[in-house]
């Protein structure tokens, strides 16, 4: 058996997410979706919590039809050393072949450490990142359309998109 993993903050999870799991399943037949920085909300590039991105992650999957048998949420939080990240990334997840990843430090840093890394074909990614989304939010723009649609309604559900709007407001309390 085949084990992947899958990298990403998920704020918040959204219909690139969505494609990128599902071409990881294509290759692999378990798939560790890892959610990164699971210690950080509440800010600007971080407003959903580890708990918050796992009934996204959960919702979308189960709404994309993508088979609950075949994947499980992790969160890892931050290391204040990068070098050490590859260790405790497997310290945490069980045992796995491979990790998709475009992001370079993360790709680099288990390259180095003996991991095989997998690039993802990215969907549109001038639409579908999370620092998108939540610019939408905070311009008041149409946001909803970029997520899949139970992830649309839990963001609205929770507060989310109050929460992102405000963290404006936050960093320029701060700037004063």
């Amino acid at each position: 058996m085949t084990v992947g993993v899958f990298v990403g903050r998920f704020q918040p999870f959204h219909n690139g997410h969505l494609e990128a799991v599902r071409y990881a399943l294509r290759k692999v037949d378990y798939l560790y979706v890892v959610i990164g920085s699971s210690q950080k909300d509440h800010e600007r590039d971080n407003p959903f919590t580890a708990g918050e991105r796992i009934a996204m992650i959960k919702a979308a999957l189960d709404h994309g039809d993508v088979d609950p048998k075949r994947w499980m949420a992790i969160p890892i939080a931050d290391t204040d050393s990068h070098a050490l990240w590859p260790a405790i990334l497997r310290a945490t997840v069980p045992p796995f072949d491979i990790v998709f990843s475009n992001d370079g430090l993360t790709t680099r840093l288990l390259k180095e450490n003996g991991v095989k890394v997998e690039a993802v074909k990215y969907l549109e990614r001038s639409s579908y990142s999370a620092t998108n989304v939540r610019n939408r939010i905070l311009e008041m723009k149409e946001w909803e359309k970029l997520v899949p649609e139970p992830v649309a309604s839990m963001v609205k559900s929770i507060g989310g998109v109050e929460r992102v709007r405000s963290m404006i407001h936050k960093d320029l309390e701060g700037e004063a």
